[in-house]
């Protein structure tokens, strides 16, 4: 094949959808994940089909599951041969408070934004020499955690030094790591939007992030040559 290959993990909504669109519209061959919302994947598809001369696959992948990340791979490499963006966006969160939030919804929350990232660049990194990966982390990161997201907010920092130590291990690929704040995505419309808003006045944002701009900056940082592997830059 000769056009570059991008795939976006969790990119039948929100930012992953943005993502699909911009990489499509710059001449990318794209491949769309989902776990759950396989109708919004499959629109998203024939959008990028009817709207750029591109190819798209859907493919299902729950990243908790090795042999849904291995068919993934083999799907991609009997059409492809190499990879040029990996864009590790998919992640769970579950808020509740440290008496009522247990182990297992701790640990889920853990299996899918850390373990699920390690397991995908795994085994797609191989096919990928002199390509990008991004890891999505948050600013819950760093600066704007909470004490009902203290599951997720643990995931992202590990995310942050996962991403590190990527980049010590890959000589040949570029792995960077991206920290979006609050963004208007589907999820956060369904939120309690009082404690939305407190959430923001808290942390000191003053509206949400459209995701198509925070996919835009995504675009931007991995068009950048100045970012070096290892960054982890907010978006």
């Amino acid at each position: 094949m000769n056009k570059k290959l991008a795939i976006v993990t969790g990119s039948s909504k929100g930012i992953g959808k943005e993502l699909i669109t911009i990489l499509a519209k710059n001449n990318y061959d794209v491949v769309i994940t989902y776990n759950t919302s396989k109708e919004d994947a499959y629109k998203l598809q024939k959008y990028i089909v009817d709207n750029y001369k591109v190819n798209a696959l859907v493919i299902k992948c729950d990243i908790t599951k090795e042999e849904d990340i291995i068919n993934l791979k083999n799907t991609i490499l009997k059409r492809y041969n190499h990879i040029d963006i990996l864009v590790n966006n998919a992640a769970y969160a579950q808020d509740n408070y440290i008496d009522e939030k247990t182990k297992e919804e701790f640990m889920k929350v853990l299996e899918v934004n850390v373990v699920g990232t390690f397991l995908v660049t795994k085994y797609l990194y191989k096919y990928m020499d002199k390509g990008v990966i991004v890891n999505v982390s948050s600013t819950d990161s760093i600066d704007t955690y909470s004490e009902i997201s203290m599951d997720y907010c643990a995931s992202k920092a590990a995310i942050n030094n996962l991403t590190k130590t990527l980049a010590l291990t890959f000589s040949n690929i570029k792995v960077i790591g991206v920290m979006p704040n609050w963004t208007n995505t589907e999820s956060i419309k369904e939120m309690n939007q009082e404690y939305l808003k407190s959430e923001l006045k808290r942390i000191g944002q003053e509206k949400l992030e459209e995701p198509n701009v925070v996919a835009k900056n995504i675009i931007d940082l991995i068009e950048d040559k100045t970012v070096k592997s290892g960054d982890i830059r907010r978006v």
